[in-house]
C-alpha cells in the first residue's frame, strides 16, 4: 500500500494508542494465572492480535465484549501443537519460555523479518532448564518440549530484555523457589520494570530485583492468589512519541492518555523534546505541543531504541547537529534501522552519519518530499510520515501498511488532526 503525506498544519486533540508492550505482557500474565482476567483499553495492532491468538492456543479462552477482553485460564495447557508469533519480537521471546512450561511438543514460528532474527538464546538457555529445543541454526521455527524447571542461570541481556521477560514470567508460573536469574549487561531496563509491574498486578510471584544484575525468587515469596484480575492497558509512549514529534513539527496539538509515571522506556521522548527546545507543556489533561524553532540535541537511546525513528524525524527539523547514542540496539529490529533511516532520510535531503554507537543527524532548513519505502518496518513508515508533515512537497511511502504491526489507526489519527493523507480505501486497517 502507498500512503501520500502532503505538507500540513495540525490542530486538535488526540488519544494515544494502547501500548502493545503493556497489552502483550497482560495477555501473558492472564494466561499464567488461574481464574478470569479482564483487559480494559485493549490494543488491536497485529502484535496484540498475535498475543491473543497465542494464549488461546496455549489453553486460555478469550472473548471481546464492549471493548473489554475477558480471558479465562487455568495456566498453560496447550490445545494446539503450533503457535505463530507473526512479526512480534516480544511474543517470540516472551511466549517461548511460557510454552515450555508444558510437557507437550510445541512448534513456534513467525513471519516477515522475525524468521531472520537470531534465536540462539533459546538453544543455549532452554536445555539448562530441562527443555528440549531444536532450531534451524538459531533461527525459526523452534520446536520445544518441557516442562521447564527453574534453576540458577546466567543470561546475556545485551541483545534484548525480552528474553528475560519470558524467563521471569515462566519462573514465576513454575513456582521458582530459592533460585535466581543473573543477567549480564542488561539493556532496556525500563521494560523489565514494566514486566515486574504487570506480574505484580496479576498476582504472580515477583522476584527481588538486585540492581538488574540478579532476580532472586525467594522461598517465602508468593503471588496474591486472586481469582479475578482487572487490568487497564496503558497508553503507548512508543506510538505517542510519533504524535508528539508530529506536534513539534506541525502543531499545535494535545496528546492525551500518556502516563508520566509509566515504566515504559519510551516516555523518555519528553526529555528529548525538551532537549530540542520543542514547544512542549505538560498539563493535567495531557501533553500540549506546538511548532517552534528547535535546535540539535544529544540523547542516549540505549534503553529506548524504539525512539530512534521519531527522534530522527525530530532532528531533521532541528537547527544544527543531533547525536543519538545506542545504534548497536538497531540491527535486529524489523529492519536494520540504522541503515534504513540513513537511506530513507537521505532521500529527503537529511544527512545521517553512523560513527560507532552514535547516529549523527544534520538538521536541514528544508526537508524534501520524496518517494520512500518502509522496508516493512512500522516505525520507519511512521517516521517518514511525520517527517512529511512540513516537507517542501508530498512524501510518498511504499509498504505504508507496516504501521498495522503496532499502530493501525496511525494514518486516521493524523487525518483527524488535519493532516492531508491519501490512502487506498480502507486497505490499511482491516
Amino acid at each position: 500500500m502507498i500512503a501520500t503525506i502532503n505538507p500540513s498544519q495540525l490542530k486538535g486533540a488526540i488519544q494515544a494508542p494502547a501500548s502493545k508492550s503493556s497489552m502483550q505482557r497482560a495477555c501473558a500474565a492472564a494466561l499464567l494465572v488461574n481464574g478470569i482476567s479482564q483487559l480494559h483499553n485493549p490494543g488491536h495492532s497485529n502484535d496484540d492480535k498475535a498475543a491473543l491468538d497465542i494464549i488461546q492456543r496455549l489453553g486460555a479462552k478469550a472473548a471481546l465484549e464492549n471493548g473489554v477482553w475477558t480471558i479465562e485460564s487455568g495456566g498453560v495447557d496447550p490445545v494446539d501443537t503450533t503457535i505463530n508469533c507473526g512479526e512480534s519480537g516480544l511474543s517470540i521471546r516472551m511466549f517461548t519460555p511460557l510454552a515450555a512450561l508444558s510437557n507437550k511438543e510445541i512448534t513456534i514460528n513467525g513471519s516477515g523479518s522475525l524468521v531472520t532474527r537470531p534465536m540462539d538464546f533459546f538453544d543455549e538457555i532452554l536445555p539448562k532448564l530441562n527443555v528440549k529445543v531444536k532450531s534451524q541454526g538459531g533461527k525459526l521455527p523452534l520446536v520445544i518440549q518441557g516442562p521447564l524447571v527453574p534453576t540458577n542461570i546466567e543470561v546475556d541481556g545485551s541483545l534484548s530484555s525480552q528474553f528475560l521477560t519470558g524467563l521471569l514470567m515462566a519462573y514465576a508460573a513454575a513456582g521458582a523457589s530459592n533460585v535466581s536469574i543473573k543477567v549480564k549487561d542488561l539493556k532496556s531496563k525500563p521494560y523489565i520494570d514494566l514486566t515486574l509491574s504487570v506480574m505484580k498486578e496479576f498476582g504472580l510471584k515477583v522476584p527481588e530485583n538486585r540492581n538488574y544484575e540478579e532476580f532472586w525468587f525467594d522461598e517465602s515469596t508468593s503471588g496474591s492468589g486472586l481469582l479475578t484480575h482487572n487490568y487497564t492497558v496503558e497508553g503507548d509512549w512508543s506510538g505517542g512519541a510519533f504524535l508528539l514529534v508530529a506536534g513539534a513539527i506541525a502543531g499545535p496539538i494535545m496528546v492525551n492518555g500518556l502516563d508520566l509515571t509509566s515504566t515504559q522506556a519510551d516516555k523518555a521522548i519528553v526529555d528529548a523534546l525538551m532537549a530540542a527546545n520543542a514547544g512542549i507543556a505538560i498539563e493535567a489533561k495531557g501533553i500540549r505541543i506546538h511548532q517552534s524553532a528547535m535546535t540539535g540535541f544529544y540523547f542516549d537511546a540505549t534503553d529506548c531504541p524504539d525512539l530512534f525513528p521519531p527522534l530522527v524525524a525530530l532532528a531533521a527539523y532541528c537547527k544544527g547537529k543531533t547525536t543519538i547514542k545506542g545504534v548497536s540496539r538497531l540491527a535486529h529490529k524489523e529492519s536494520n534501522r540504522a541503515l534504513t533511516l540513513q537511506d530513507e532520510f537521505d532521500k529527503m535531503g537529511v544527512t545521517i552519519d553512523l560513527e560507532g554507537d552514535d547516529m549523527i543527524i544534520h538538521g536541514t532548513a528544508k526537508v524534501k518530499g520524496a518517494d520512500v519505502h518502509s522496508h516493512h518496518d512500522h516505525r520507519i513508515a511512521m517516521a517518514c510520515a511525520v517527517a512529511g508533515l512540513r516537507a517542501d512537497s508530498e512524501m510518498v511511502i511504499e509498504e505504508a501498511q507496516a504501521v498495522n504491526k503496532s499502530y493501525p489507526d496511525f494514518y486516521n489519527d493524523l487525518k483527524s488532526l488535519g493532516a492531508s493523507v491519501s490512502l487506498p480505501y480502507q486497505h490499511f486497517n482491516l
